[in-house]
C-alpha cells in the first residue's frame, strides 16, 4: 500500500491555530461505521454516545517543556534541541536541528546553568546527549526553561500553555500532547462518571513515533520509533469488565489505541504491564480491544491517518475527511474531533 494513498488536499485556513475558548465546544463529527452515516455535533454531545458499563480510556501523559535553544560552544551557531526521552542518568534522546552543525563531542550551551555534549548521532537528526546542570536536577531544569513543543503548523503564539495539556495530564514525559483528550473538561468527565461510564487511565509518552513523517513510498517499509507506556491494574479491571459484559471500550486518541492493542498483541489479553511499543497500525490490522475511537483530524500521509483508516476503511475515511473540509471543520492539534462508533 502506497503512502500517497493516504494523501488529501487541505486548505491552509482550516489548520487550527488556537484552541476553542471552551474545550468541549469543539465540533464533533460522529461516524456510524455500521451504517456509513455521519452526524455533525459538538464535543459535549459525546455523552449521548456513551452508555452505562462502557469504559472510556484516556492517556494521562503530560507534555514536557521539551524545546530548548542553545549555541555551539565553538562557533556560537544556533542549535535547537528537542528532548524526546530520558535514557539513563542525564543521558537523553533528542532531536537536533540543524543536525549537520553538530558531531559527536560537540558541546551545546543552553544557558549559564545547562549544557550538553553529543555522545552519539543517529539518522534523521536523532542523537544521544548528556546534559550537565550546574545547579539543580537536569529534568526539573529542562522543564523550567524549555518551551512547550507546539507542532510546526501552529504559527500563532499560545498565550495559555495549559491549553496544550489535557485537564487530567499527570505523568510528565510526552513531547506532544495526546490531542484527542484536549476537548475534555473536568465538568464533562464528571458527567461521564455520573452516567456510570468507567474512566480508565493509561500512560503512553508521546514521542517521535507518533508524529514522524512517513518517507517511504510503501507504507510497510516505514519503521515506527519506540514509545513507552504503562497500563495499571485499575484500567485493566475496567476494560476487561466492559469486554466481558458486552460493553464498549472507547479509546480517546490513537495513543490509547496503540497502547491497548500493543498489550493484546503481546499477551493475547489486557494485563497490567509497562513496556515499549513500535506498533504500526495500518489497513489490514485486526482490532481486538478498541470498539470506538475519539480522535482529531490528522495530517495527510501520516501514520495516524493510516491507523484510523484501519479502524474504518481508507476510502471511507477520506470521504469523511472531504465532508469535514466542506463543512469547514478545524484540523490537527487544536482542531475539532471525530467519533468513530
Amino acid at each position: 500500500m502506497r503512502t500517497e494513498d493516504f494523501n488529501y488536499d487541505l486548505p491552509e485556513e482550516l489548520i487550527a491555530q488556537h484552541p476553542e475558548k471552551e474545550r468541549d465546544n469543539s465540533r464533533l463529527l460522529v461516524v456510524d461505521r455500521e451504517h456509513d452515516k455521519t452526524y455533525h455535533k459538538h464535543f459535549y454531545d459525546i455523552l449521548d454516545y456513551l452508555n452505562e458499563g462502557d469504559t472510556i480510556v484516556l492517556n494521562d501523559s503530560k507534555v514536557l517543556h521539551a524545546r530548548l535553544f542553545g549555541k555551539k560552544e565553538e562557533t556560537g551557531a544556533k542549535i535547537e534541541v528537542f528532548v524526546l526521552k530520558l535514557l539513563s542518568d542525564n543521558d537523553f534522546e533528542v532531536l537536533i536541528r540543524p543536525s549537520k552543525r553538530v558531531k559527536i563531542g560537540t558541546k551545546v550551551i543552553i544557558d549559564d546553568n545547562l549544557s550538553l555534549i553529543v555522545k552519539e548521532k543517529f539518522e534523521e537528526g536523532l542523537a544521544k546527549v548528556n546534559f550537565t546542570c550546574k545547579s539543580g536536577d537536569v529534568f526539573d531544569y529542562i522543564e523550567k526553561v524549555g518551551q512547550v513543543p507546539l507542532p510546526p503548523y501552529i504559527k500563532e503564539k499560545l498565550t495559555d500553555q495549559n491549553r496544550y495539556q489535557t485537564v487530567y495530564a499527570k505523568d510528565l514525559g510526552s513531547t506532544a500532547a495526546p490531542t484527542a483528550g484536549l476537548h475534555f473538561t473536568n465538568e464533562l468527565l464528571k458527567k461521564i462518571k455520573d452516567k456510570n461510564v468507567n474512566i480508565a487511565y493509561v500512560t503512553l509518552h508521546v514521542g517521535l513515533g507518533t508524529f514522524k513523517p512517513v518517507s517511504s513510498e510503501d507504507i510497510e517499509e516505514h519503521k515506527m520509533h519506540t514509545e513507552s507506556f504503562t497500563v495499571g491494574e485499575d484500567a485493566v479491571n475496567k476494560i476487561n469488565n466492559s469486554k466481558e459484559n458486552g460493553k464498549k471500550v472507547v479509546a480517546v486518541g490513537t495513543t490509547c489505541v496503540r497502547t491497548l492493542e500493543s498489550v493484546y498483541k503481546k499477551y493475547g489479553k489486557i494485563i497490567p504491564c509497562a513496556m515499549d511499543t513500535d506498533i504500526f497500525i495500518y489497513p489490514g490490522f485486526k482490532f481486538n480491544v478498541v470498539d470506538s475511537l475519539i480522535t482529531n483530524f490528522h495530517l495527510p500521509k501520516s501514520t495516524l491517518l493510516m491507523l484510523i483508516s484501519a479502524f474504518y476503511e481508507r476510502e471511507k475515511i477520506l470521504k469523511v475527511y472531504e465532508e469535514a473540509i466542506n463543512e469547514r471543520y478545524r484540523f490537527f492539534s487544536f482542531g475539532d474531533a471525530m467519533l468513530l462508533l
